[in-house]
């Protein structure tokens, strides 16, 4: 069997992109201006509310599963304000939500939300796999007490040597 390198397609990228020319890389950069100046209340709400996200994906891009987690959580709370300002496409309103520390609280607390759920929820496993266990431990410890009440404790004692 052959094995597929999945790195390659990344490489192709990486050296698509510098086989661009300075045209088309300003090109690409002017276009990317215009979409963000022409959609500039969503961005800021964006970029003030995602800055968890962004943080995390700055800090440690290795943990896919802790910034899936909170850049989802994130992205719940910015989503509801985000809809406002979809609604009242101006500045004033983006510079109203961003500005009010209770919209804050919310977009940025909903990444504490998805932090806490993320270091937590193993912990909420293992303590119901324990309490799991434990309860298997006693039927099988009840079982066995009633064995030895129906057969005597003499063949019990004996299987455990």
């Amino acid at each position: 069997m052959k094995k597929e390198n999945n790195k390659k397609p990344l490489i192709n990228l990486k050296k698509s992109y510098s086989k661009l020319s300075i045209a088309q890389k300003m090109l690409l950069f002017i276009g990317l201006m215009f979409i963000v100046i022409s959609t500039l209340p969503a961005v800021m709400v964006l970029l003030i509310g995602l800055l968890p996200t962004f943080t995390i994906l700055i800090t440690d891009p290795k943990n896919t599963d802790k910034l899936v987690i909170v850049g989802s959580f994130n992205l719940a709370g910015v989503f509801i304000y985000l809809m406002s300002v979809i609604n009242s496409f101006t500045l004033h309103n983006a510079f109203f939500i961003v500005g009010d520390i209770f919209n804050l609280i919310i977009m940025l607390g909903s990444a504490g939300l998805g932090l806490v759920a993320y270091y937590e929820i193993p912990n909420l496993f293992i303590f119901i796999s324990k309490a799991s266990a434990q309860k298997r431990l006693k039927t099988i410890d009840a079982k066995l007490a009633h064995l030895a009440e129906d057969w005597g404790s003499d063949l019990i004692d004996r299987q455990k040597e």
